[in-house]
């Protein structure tokens, strides 16, 4: 047959390798589906711990590592060919698969647009072995290899001969965020699995959960506090072999939770899917039901009959199609509807308590929200003391200051009227002007932010009464009845860092009197690292360091002034800095370290690593951190000595027993000043850090467990100890 006098295309097979690669294109899409395909394997394999690390969102390393039972070493030749699998046998067997995979496709499909190796170990071998894979072959012989309990699959270089789609990926931007979503949404289905997900090569894991006993502990660690207070359980069944038979069980948000964009986490069979049916049904309920809170988190496990769920719909499997799903999704609708009407009528407010004034003091009826146990005569029976606590903190006798004797009578000279305004009062003027976050990254920060707090530590935070310093680093701390150390440097650097993300892009600025040459700063900070330099040997390697960092924030300084308010000007001068909280200066001896931080640890070529490494930087040189001058206060006091004249060359032998002597012998002016910046750092942690902290800060839990937070005497057991004296 001829067309216009041409001949009509012929029909030719396609090479086995453009089949095998359009296939590819098809199951793995994105790095995000390479993960899925990934951990689905590693849940297969009865894992109880899987952890992902990721570099530049997946393109150029993939790495996830199980304990599930490993791979045989007989089956590692054929473990990526197309349609090699451990799941099935027959076509039938699909009717009750009960794995994740199936299709014996994924790991194919890796090989054909990535570098694939293998490492894996079963418990009954007593080595490991390491295969690498291209184009669904293995390479070379499995080589014998020390490896962990289960499998590690490593992918390189992803699409590495797909340009148009490598392209496209990079400039839609990281993918990260994609994995982190992913891997909560596993985590708080799989409460029996530990998840960790984070980026290669950094110090802590964006998703980090582990076994927990509930779905709530699960969503508490993984999305955080906020969610998991405002969630309501929900159930749905039918077992009409006519209309539908399933099962459903989940959590859902009630009209106290508010946010941006609907979150709807969805298990059919234990399955992660997408249902866009059920997911309209959900909101349409929550939009009559609830306008103000018609962006919901939703979390739902459906349970059907295996032969009921067709899972073979899409590439992906991100799709599978329910026998009966209208009538499923009506009721699973009528369930929801009636539990948002009735939270609706139930509906809770968070309520301001006021701290009593030191003129009016509590009756003891106010004090004690219980009411007075009576014994069977009816009359009261005393209450017992041991949980009367000193909880006001404006009252002088409840700070350590009141039982300790100060020597000098220098003090920071300062308002008394700032002293006896409350806590609350005094930091209405710090509220943030403008919290806003215009970048998707530094949102992105502000959310992985919440998703770290402990709900502990923030009650703690919130609620307790500061009592005093301890020593130079730690504050003591009174929340009910528990007394606590809490390591004041590694708050506030974490309240710094937390704020200047809020802050992003809208701070007011400390102007300096006279601009500072970044190329001095940066000298000097390189030569108080180098404590052990006697000459000028390394002045010049010094020098060098110095201008290279000084060009390159010359180059960013653009970006430097709009987003945090650091002034560069093109000379090179830095003339200006943030201010992260009002009233509060940090201390400006730091400024040089501060600098070739800016220089040295911010990495630049990925936005949001840079905003965060860039906020780290500003909240470690904004951290309340010890005066360098010691503390005069303790064994400092023997720095301000002078040394004598009339023993040149002999050991001082001056003693501090005679006043008249310590008197002659101390750098007086020197010794005032160390007084000062102490009793100003005190001030400052006493009326600005602690109660800014309680209206903004989120405490992570890496705090709960690195020391920051110590208990050191809780009111119970003293009680008992002194009731058995």
């Amino acid at each position: 047959m001829e067309i216009d006098g041409e001949e009509a295309p012929r029909i030719h097979r396609l090479d086995e390798s453009v089949v095998n690669r359009i296939a590819a294109g098809e199951v793995i899409q994105r790095p995000v589906s390479a993960i899925k395909e990934l951990v689905e394997n590693s849940l297969d394999a009865s894992s109880t711990s899987i952890n992902v690390v990721v570099k530049d969102g997946g393109l150029k390393l993939i790495q996830v590592s199980d304990d599930g039972h490993g791979i045989r070493y007989e089956d590692l030749p054929i473990l990526c060919e197309r349609h090699t699998t451990s799941k099935l046998s027959t076509f039938e067997d699909l009717h009750s698969i009960k794995s994740m995979g199936f299709r014996g496709e994924a790991l194919a499909s890796m090989t054909y647009v990535s570098h694939v190796t293998v490492t894996t170990i079963t418990p009954a071998q007593l080595h490991g072995y390491r295969a690498s894979y291209r184009d669904g072959v293995m390479e070379h012989q499995p080589k014998p290899c020390a490896a962990v309990k289960g499998t590690q699959i490593m992918i390189e270089n992803l699409f590495y001969n797909m340009t148009a789609r490598k392209k496209t990926l990079q400039n839609s931007g990281d993918d990260y965020p994609k994995i982190v979503d992913l891997l909560s949404r596993f985590a708080i289905h799989h409460i029996n699995v530990s998840f960790s997900c984070r980026k290669h090569g950094a110090p802590r894991a964006d998703v980090h959960s582990v076994a927990s006993s509930s779905k709530i502990d699960a969503i508490r660690s993984v999305y955080g506090v906020s969610v998991a207070q405002n969630l309501i359980a929900i159930e749905a069944s039918d077992d009409d072999l006519s209309s539908s038979v399933f099962e459903m069980h989940g959590l859902i948000s009630d009209s106290n939770y508010i946010a941006r964009k609907i979150t709807m986490v969805l298990f059919i069979n234990d399955r992660l899917v997408e249902c866009g049916a059920l997911k309209r049904a959900v909101e349409i309920v929550y939009s009559a039901t609830l306008p103000k809170a018609s962006k919901p988190f939703i979390y739902m496990s459906i349970v059907l009959p295996s032969e009921h769920v067709d899972v073979n719909v899409h590439p992906t499997k991100r799709e599978v199609s329910l026998l009966n799903q209208e009538v499923i999704i009506e009721k699973i609708q009528a369930v929801v509807e009636s539990k948002l009407r009735n939270s609706n009528d139930e509906r809770t407010f968070q309520e301001q308590t006021v701290d009593p004034s030191p003129f009016s003091p509590m009756t003891a009826s106010q004090a004690s929200p219980n009411v007075p146990a009576t014994s069977a005569s009816g009359s009261k029976v005393p209450k017992v003391p041991h949980k009367i606590v000193r909880t006001n903190s404006q009252d002088p006798a409840g700070r350590l200051h009141a039982y300790m004797q100060v020597k000098s009578p220098v003090h920071v000279q300062r308002n008394n009227a700032l002293a006896s305004v409350s806590d609350r009062s005094l930091v209405r003027q710090r509220r943030n002007p403008r919290e806003t976050a215009d970048l998707t990254s530094v949102q992105q920060l502000l959310d992985d932010v919440n998703h770290r707090c402990h709900s502990g530590l923030l009650d703690i935070v919130k609620h307790c009464t500061y009592i005093g310093m301890a020593d130079d680093v730690y504050a003591l701390l009174q929340h009910n009845t528990h007394l606590y150390l809490a390591n004041v440097v590694n708050l506030s650097k974490e309240l710094m860092y937390q704020q200047v993300l809020r802050r992003f892009a809208h701070f007011n600025a400390i102007q300096l009197s006279d601009p500072a040459p970044l190329l001095d700063l940066i000298i000097l900070a390189l030569k108080e690292e180098d404590l052990n330099a006697d000459g000028d040997g390394n002045d010049d390697f010094k020098k060098k360091i110095a201008e290279m960092n000084t060009n390159l924030l010359k180059e960013k300084s653009e970006l430097l002034d709009e987003y945090f308010c650091i002034h560069v000007d093109a000379e090179g001068n830095l003339g200006r800095l943030p201010i992260i909280l009002d009233q509060y200066t940090p201390e400006m001896d730091r400024v040089p370290e501060f600098v070739l931080c800016l220089g040295n640890d911010v990495e630049w070529d990925d936005e949001k690593t840079c905003f965060q490494t860039i906020a780290a930087a500003l909240g470690n040189f904004y951290a309340m951190h010890p005066p360098l001058l010691p503390n005069p206060a303790g064994e400092g006091l023997q720095f301000y000595k002078r040394k004598s004249s009339s023993n040149s060359g002999e050991p001082d032998t001056t003693t501090f027993g005679d006043s008249s002597e310590m008197g002659d012998d101390i750098e007086h002016e020197l010794l005032s000043e160390a007084e000062s910046a102490w009793a100003q750092r005190e001030w400052t942690i006493q009326y600005i850090l602690f109660p800014s902290m309680k209206l903004f800060f989120n405490p992570p839990t890496s705090l709960a467990t690195n020391g920051t937070f110590v208990q050191v005497a809780s009111l119970e057991k003293l009680f008992k100890i002194f009731e058995r004296c």
